[in-house]
Order: C-alpha cells, then structure tokens, then sequence
C-alpha cells in the first residue's frame, strides 16, 4: 500500500535586497544546521548598496507619524510569526514597537531654537545621515539584529545587514516578514555570508554614510576604522547607549538662520 506521507518541500534561503528575495550572485553557499545558505559577495553588497540608496529619499520623506506606522506594522507581522523562529523573540518585536514610537519625537527633542544674537532666528532640525551598514557579531541574536535595524529605520536612513556569519537564518527569516509589511523595498537589505568579504565591502563602499559596528572584533574594527576615515564616516560600535543616543548618532543636524526685524 503507497504511503500517505508526503515530504515537505525543502526551504530555499535567499539573501533579501530591494525588496525581493535573490540568490547570491555568485552562486557560492554555506552550511548552518546541515541547512544551506547563500554566501554574500562583494557585488551583492554593491548591489544592495545601490538599491538602498534609491530607497532612502522616499523613507525619509514619508511623514515620522507615517515611518513610525510602517515600524508599528513590521512588529505585528513579526509576532504573528513568532513561533517560526527559534527562541523567544519578544525583544525583538518590542525593540520594533519602541523605535516606531520614536519616529514622531526625534524633531521635539533634538531640534529646537537656538539662542543666537539678534536679528536672526536659527533653528535646528535632524535629518537621516543616509545609508547605514550594520555589522553583525558572528552570533547574534534575533533582538539584537532588529534593534539594529528599527533604530536608523526611525531616524529615517536605509539599511544594509551583514547578518551574523554564524547563524544568519533567523535574520533571512527576518526578510519573509519585511516582505510582506509595509517596509518599501530596498529600505532594509538583509546579507548572509562571510565577515571576511562583507566587512570590508560595506565599510569602504563610498555610498554607505555610517556603520553600526555589532562585530566586537579588533581586527574588523581597524579595517572599519581605516576604510571610515578614508571616506569619512560615522562609525558607532556596540549598543551604542541608550535609545536616544543611537538614534542621535545616526541623524545630521541641519541648521538654518534667518533674519528677523530688518
């Protein structure tokens, strides 16, 4: 008699860039688990690089009220799915719901008048620094990965994820979930694959404005430095503080002056 038992289609991990899910240009791959996943290359990192560059200006410009909606939706969809991933993710989703409730505050507290001689008003206000690279420790947890991602996604930048080398499947699960919230595509880019390549290729690409560095390597870190300091850019390392201080240090102040009374 033929079995009833069917087996179950085996799940394909792919590395999420511009919104869709795509295979590594280079065809290479890696083992986690006896699960394959794609290794990154240095194009990969180009390319999504070059998508969340073009997807940056329209994040910024939704309204905060509005980034902090999408944000809010990405943590539902999150937690409708928990039980797909392995351990308890509900740090995870609750770093999304507190970064989406600081999306409309970040003017109110870091902007403001400043006191300058008359007849002039001056006034500051945050912007997004632009494109951030997050560098992941090579066993990071699902938590961390995500309170990496929300906090420049609340200050309005695009991101580009080295997922940790070790264990990236929980983050290209990540991917399934954006995909199908109301994060536009190309705003978070989620890359498997190897320290070694991607590292280098995020922190010297000339496109990228800031790195998160999560790695808590010496060795990463020098090259990080070398290649920030060749084309000028923030690098901020570990936690980086409280909630205020992350979302301060991957925002510009832009200030303006204008004459008053003449």
């Amino acid at each position: 008699m033929a079995s009833t038992q069917r087996r179950a289609v085996a799940k394909t991990y792919k590395l999420y860039v511009g919104g869709a899910f795509v295979r590594s240009e280079s065809g290479r791959h890696d083992e986690v688990e006896g699960i394959n996943y794609p290794r990154g290359s240095r194009k990969d990192v180009r390319d999504a690089v070059k998508v969340a560059r073009k997807a940056q200006a329209g994040w910024a410009g939704k309204t905060a009220y509005n980034r902090g909606q999408v944000l809010y939706r990405a943590a539902e969809a999150l937690e409708s799915r928990a039980r797909e991933f392995e351990g308890d993710v509900a740090d995870a989703v609750d770093a999304l719901v507190h970064y989406a409730g600081w999306t409309d505050k970040l003017h109110a507290v870091l902007g403001g008048v400043n006191p300058v001689a008359a007849p002039f008003l001056s006034i500051s206000t945050p912007e997004p620094t632009g494109v951030v690279a997050v560098l992941c420790a090579k066993r990071d947890p699902l938590a961390r990965v995500v309170e990496a991602i929300a906090a420049p996604l609340a200050a309005g930048n695009a991101v580009v994820v080295a997922l940790p080398q070790d264990d990236p499947l929980p983050g290209l699960d990540l991917g399934e979930v954006l995909g199908v919230s109301d994060v536009p595509g190309g705003v978070v880019n989620l890359i498997s694959g190897r320290q070694a390549e991607l590292v280098p290729a995020l922190a010297s690409h000339r496109d990228v404005n800031a790195i998160v560095d999560l790695t808590g390597d010496a060795e990463l870190a020098a090259q990080v430095d070398v290649f920030a300091s060749e084309t000028l850019k923030r690098v901020v390392r570990g936690d980086g503080g409280s909630s205020l201080a992350r979302l301060q240090a991957l925002t510009e102040l832009r200030t303006a002056w204008h004459p008053v009374g003449a």
